[in-house]
C-alpha cells in the first residue's frame, strides 16, 4: 500500500511537470490553426497518460506478467522522458520568475499618469529554450544508451605503496565493479568488455560488489561470460548494497536469505574466493600482503553489514593490506585515519552517476554532490582510495560521459 501511495504521488508530480511543461507548447503553437492544435495537444497528452499508466500498472497490478528487466526499462523510459521536462521546466520557470520581477518592478515605479506596464505574458524565446533544453538532454541521453552503455574504457593506474615486498613490484590488479547484471540487454558488448580485461593479462582481479540489481537468478544469462574472469593469482570479490535483495519485495525473510545464499554460491562457482569480512594473504616467491574483503558498509541510508574489525584479524604481520570495500563513504569513515595499516582501498557503487563530463584531469557528476570520493584515485597521508565507475549501469540503461571501467592497477614501490 505504502509502495503504491508513493508511486501515486509521483505520477501527480509528473503530470504537474506536463501541465506546466505544456504552457511553452501553447506558446510557439499559438500561431497555428485550431485543428492543428488539436492534435498537437493530443499527442502530446496521449504520450505520458499512456506511457504512466503502463507503468504504474506494471509495477502494481500486474508485477508478476512483466520480468524485472522489462519493468525497468519501461520506468527507464518514462525517467528519460521526464528528466528532459523537469530540465526544461526549470528554464521556463527562470523566465517565468525574470518577467514577474521585471513586471512588478515596472508596477512599482510607474507613476499615476503613466501607461500600464505590458501585461504579463510567456515569450516565444522562453518556450523554444525550454523545448530545446528538454530536446537537447533527451537526445544526449538516448544517444547514451546507443553508444555509452557499453563503450568500456580501460584505465591504467599506477600505485606507488611504501613497504611493497619486492616481488609484487610490478605486479599488476585488475578491479571490476557494479555489474548489474540484470540490467544487460547486448552479451556480445558485455562478452567485449570481459576480452578487454583478459587481454591485460592481470595477475590478480578484484570485484567489488553488486553483481545483481537484486536477485540471484539475474546472473544466469551472464554466468558463463563472467566465470571467464580468471587470473594467475586469483579472483577476489565482495558484496554491494544491491546483492543483498533490499529494493524489493519477497515472499518471506527465509527467501530472501536463500537468495543471498544463492548469490554467494554463484561467486564460488565462477571461481571467485567472495570475502565475508574476510582476509585472505597473497602470495609470490616466499612474500605475503594481505586482501581484506567486508560486506557493504555505506553512509547514508545504505546497509552497513560490514564489520571491518573482524575482516582485520591476523593481519598484524602484513606488510601491505589492500582492501575491498563497496562503498567509498566506508573509506572516510572507517578507515582513512583510523586503520593506517590499510593502504589502499578499491571501491565502487556512485557509477559517476553514469552522467557527467570527463576531459584531461576535469571531471563532474552530480553524484560529487553526494559522494567526495566518487570516482578515480584519491589520497590521504599514505592511504589511497580508487573508485571504479562500475561496469553495468542500473535504472537509466545508458552512460552519458562517464564510461563503463576496467580498472588495470600496476604495483610499484613508494
Amino acid at each position: 500500500m505504502n509502495r503504491l501511495i508513493g508511486l501515486i504521488i509521483v505520477v501527480i508530480f509528473f503530470l504537474i511537470i506536463d501541465f506546466y511543461f505544456f504552457q511553452a507548447v501553447k506558446t510557439l503553437t499559438r500561431g497555428l490553426t485550431e485543428n492543428t492544435r488539436r492534435i498537437i495537444n493530443f499527442i502530446y497528452w496521449s504520450i505520458p497518460v499512456i506511457s504512466l499508466a503502463m507503468t504504474l500498472a506494471a509495477f502494481t497490478l500486474f508485477p508478476e506478467y512483466l520480468s524485472a528487466k522489462t519493468r525497468n526499462l519501461m520506468a527507464a523510459g518514462v525517467f528519460l522522458i521526464y528528466l528532459s521536462k523537469i530540465l526544461g521546466s526549470v528554464f521556463l520557470l527562470i523566465g517565468d520568475i525574470v518577467n514577474l520581477i521585471r513586471y512588478w518592478g515596472q508596477k512599482a515605479i510607474e507613476k499615476p499618469d503613466s501607461p500600464q506596464p505590458a501585461s504579463l505574458t510567456r515569450s516565444e524565446f522562453l518556450a523554444t529554450g525550454a523545448l530545446a533544453v528538454g530536446g537537447l538532454n533527451l537526445g544526449t541521453m538516448v544517444f547514451g544508451i546507443i553508444s555509452g552503455a557499453h563503450d568500456y574504457r580501460v584505465r591504467k593506474v599506477p600505485l606507488y605503496i611504501k613497504n611493497l615486498p619486492k616481488k609484487f613490484d610490478g605486479m599488476t590488479i585488475a578491479q571490476l565493479s557494479d555489474i548489474h547484471s540484470g540490467s544487460f540487454y547486448n552479451k556480445t558488448a558485455v562478452n567485449g568488455g570481459v576480452d578487454m580485461l583478459l587481454a591485460e593479462k592481470p595477475d590478480v582481479v578484484f570485484f567489488t560488489g553488486d553483481l545483481v540489481n537484486n536477485e540471484a537468478k539475474e546472473l544466469e544469462d551472464y554466468f558463463n561470460t563472467f566465470k571467464r574472469v580468471k587470473a594467475p593469482l586469483g579472483v577476489y570479490s565482495t558484496l554491494g548494497n544491491h546483492d543483498y535483495g533490499d529494493y524489493m519485495s519477497w515472499e518471506s525473510e527465509a527467501a530472501k536469505r536463500k537468495n543471498l545464499e544463492t548469490l554467494i554460491q554463484g561467486h564460488k562457482l565462477m571461481g571467485w574466493d567472495i570475502l565475508m569480512d574476510e582476509n585472505r594473504s597473497l602470495k609470490v616467491d616466499g612474500e605475503s600482503i594481505g586482501i581484506i574483503g567486508i560486506q557493504n558498509w555505506g553512509m547514508g541510508g545504505f546497509i552497513k553489514k560490514g564489520d571491518l574489525k573482524k575482516a582485520l584479524q591476523n593481519t598484524e604481520d602484513q606488510p601491505v593490506k589492500l582492501l575491498l570495500s563497496h562503498d567509498p563513504s566506508h573509506w572516510r569513515a572507517q578507515v582513512a585515519g583510523h586503520q593506517p595499516d590499510i593502504n589502499v582501498a578499491f571501491a565502487g557503487h556512485t557509477h559517476g552517476m553514469q552522467y557527467g563530463v570527463e576531459i584531461g584531469d576535469f571531471k563532474w557528476s552530480p553524484v560529487q554532490y553526494r559522494y567526495k570520493e566518487w570516482a578515480g584515485l584519491y589520497k590521504e597521508a599514505d592511504q589511497q582510495l580508487y573508485v571504479n565507475r562500475g561496469f553495468g549501469f542500473i535504472g537509466y540503461p545508458g552512460r552519458v560521459g562517464i564510461l563503463p571501467e576496467i580498472s588495470i592497477f600496476t604495483l610499484k614501490s613508494a
